[in-house]
């Protein structure tokens, strides 16, 4: 039997990278957005949730996020007429380009400061908390029927730790249960049974650090440690790099001649893709 033309192997080591193309579209579109508007404001997130920024960035139709690398941001900031033209200008972005140290990102708009400050100040939403997060209150479930449970779910409730059995086709607990206790941190079990019970105890919720106005110039509106944020993001990378390092001496033990392409691996693992909400 022929051969098909369609059965062909293609290696994974050929395939195009398109990371810096995409950096280099951010930093375009970011300059754009510098001469575009009038206001730049710096912004931190407390519990991530990418369904919300994406409501956020819905309200804000007239704005412009950006939440990637900082490196890349710092680079889209920075203008070529900036080292024409030194000046308050190029002086008050050096200063927020120095705010810009771990997960931040950044807001483009017309808005005034105090219209962008009064909305953000009362966006306040509950959610589900992950695990990791410690728990804000002790939640204690009585033995009993769980009426809001389906019998199709207590497999799954048992799964997670809950004393359940079906009683009658009705979900039942048979012992008093302690799904978390307050100050202690969250398993992902504990996590997942707190959702399928309704209680979200964390907060997403946007805070404005500092900003750049063309009226006003820079200015700190919440200030943060940002040499403790600089030491961490600094341990971090120590950390990543000393496994690569130990990874490359154990596979140079196992086989010499594979060293270069291990070293090009472990350049690969410092590489992130940058994401524009």
């Amino acid at each position: 039997m022929p051969k098909s033309r369609r059965d062909k192997k293609v290696s994974l080591t050929k395939t195009d990278r398109k990371g810096l193309s995409e950096k280099q579209q951010i930093i375009e579109e970011i300059q754009l957005c510098r001469e575009k508007y009038d206001n730049v404001f710096l912004f931190t997130v407390q519990n991530m949730r990418n369904s919300k920024l994406k409501e956020i960035r819905t309200k804000w139709k007239n704005s412009r996020f950006f939440f990637g690398k900082n490196r890349v941001m710092q680079l889209g900031l920075k203008l070529v007429s900036d080292e024409d033209n030194p000046g308050k200008l190029a002086a008050g972005m050096d200063q927020l380009r120095e705010q810009m140290v771990g997960q931040c990102g950044l807001l483009f708009t017309s808005e005034t400061k105090e219209t962008v400050l009064d909305w953000f100040d009362s966006y306040i939403v509950d959610e589900y908390a992950r695990s990791g997060f410690r728990a804000t209150q002790t939640v204690k479930l009585d033995a009993g029927p769980l009426e809001e449970f389906s019998h199709a779910i207590e497999p799954h409730l048992r799964s997670l730790g809950m004393p359940t059995k079906l009683d009658r086709g009705v979900v039942t607990l048979y012992k008093e249960y302690t799904v978390c206790e307050k100050n202690k941190v969250l398993t992902p079990e504990q996590a997942r049974i707190l959702k399928l019970l309704g209680k979200p105890m964390a907060k997403f919720k946007i805070i404005i650090n500092c900003c750049y106005t063309a009226k006003e110039g820079f200015q700190v509106i919440n200030s943060r440690d940002i040499e403790s944020n600089k030491k961490s993001t600094t341990s971090s990378t120590g950390t990543k790099k000393q496994k690569a390092a130990v990874t490359a001496e154990e596979d140079t033990d196992d086989d010499e001649d594979d060293e270069d392409s291990e070293m090009e691996l472990g350049n690969d693992d410092n590489v992130s893709s940058d994401e524009e909400i």
